[in-house]
């Protein structure tokens, strides 16, 4: 098969499209043939050298996919030969084909075309593990969403508006928070000329993808009892925590991530891929979350889809058909 490769840490110029080896579906997993991958952030930092794969699985780039299954393996008992699907990688999804634990897979859903369903389960399952299953945001509740004009801040406006929240975004420029408005952010901050901490108030869940940069102030615009999640790094990897101001509020600090999570468990990639589908996929199929995708190009020219984001020129996601 074909596959995007990296011939060795750098740019997006590193990239190519070369023939590699087929992989091959073991016992409890699904040979997935791809229509289409997305970008994430963190392809581009493995692109750096910064983000290798877990152990045992592909180096090709690539957390999620939708496409046909082509094969399973033994024990695959939900899925067959020419069904459409989604899945969440671990790795492997810019290429023609790519073998998922069958935990890991997920219908496309309804009134969604195969191409855009892959744009979704990375968005999906980081959202819904992190904002619900950990942090617990209910209706009534603030909900401050750290670069809403990204492919998870697109998704989780959207999700906590469905859920009854009160919705906040950071964004750096009117337009891209205006389209924010359009998705149902409520508060809209810009972050080159504004203090989030001053127009939100207070928020009972804070999704952060900046890391260091905000950690004081995220902690100070936590409500009574809230919970910051800080998923990204962007804003750099070490930070000072006030300690006393986050007891003073009972607040919780969570570090989390999808990528290394065991299939299974209490915590694992499988309980999350099951919960999205009970609770997400029919926000999807009634309307109330659209997928929101920037751009499709075809995945020979990943490299572009790369620049796009990192040059900050994304609203939603880059999707690479195959």
């Amino acid at each position: 098969m074909r596959a995007i490769t990296t011939r060795e840490p750098g740019g997006p110029d590193v990239l190519s499209w070369e023939e590699v080896r087929d992989p091959e579906p073991g016992p409890g997993d699904v040979l997935v043939e791809v229509a289409a991958t997305a970008v994430n952030r963190a392809d581009l930092l493995q692109r750096q050298g910064h983000y290798p794969p877990p152990k045992g699985t592909s180096d090709v780039l690539g957390l999620e996919c939708s496409g046909t299954v082509a094969a399973v393996g033994e024990d695959v008992r939900d899925w067959r030969v020419g069904d459409e699907v989604c899945a969440l990688l671990a790795g492997g999804g810019y290429a023609e084909r790519v073998v998922v634990p069958a935990a890991q897979v997920l219908p496309v859903p309804e009134g969604v075309d195969l191409v855009t369903a892959a744009s979704l389960p990375e968005v999906a399952c980081t959202v819904w593990s992190n904002v619900v299953m950990l942090a617990g945001l209910e209706a009534g509740g603030t909900f401050l969403v750290h670069g809403g004009a990204g492919g998870i801040g697109t998704h989780a406006i959207q999700v906590g508006k469905a859920l009854g929240a009160r919705v906040a975004v950071t964004a750096g420029s009117a337009e891209r928070l205006r389209r924010c408005a359009e998705l149902g952010a409520d508060v809209l901050v810009n972050y080159r000329e504004q203090d989030f901490v001053e127009v939100v108030g207070a928020a009972d869940v804070v999704l952060d993808n900046m890391g260091a940069a905000y950690l004081g102030r995220n902690v100070d615009v936590l409500a009574p009892d809230g919970h910051l999640v800080v998923i990204g790094m962007q804003g750099g990897v070490k930070g000072e925590l006030n300690i006393g101001k986050l007891l003073a509020k009972r607040g919780s600090v969570s570090g989390t991530g999808l990528r290394f999570r065991p299939v299974e468990g209490r915590n694992g990639k499988g309980r999350i891929v099951a919960e999205v589908r009970e609770h997400v996929w029919p926000m999807i199929a009634d309307g109330r979350v659209k997928p929101v995708v920037d751009r499709v190009l075809p995945i020979e020219r990943a490299a572009d889809g790369h620049r796009a984001l990192e040059e900050g020129d994304v609203f939603g996601k880059v999707v690479l058909e195959v």
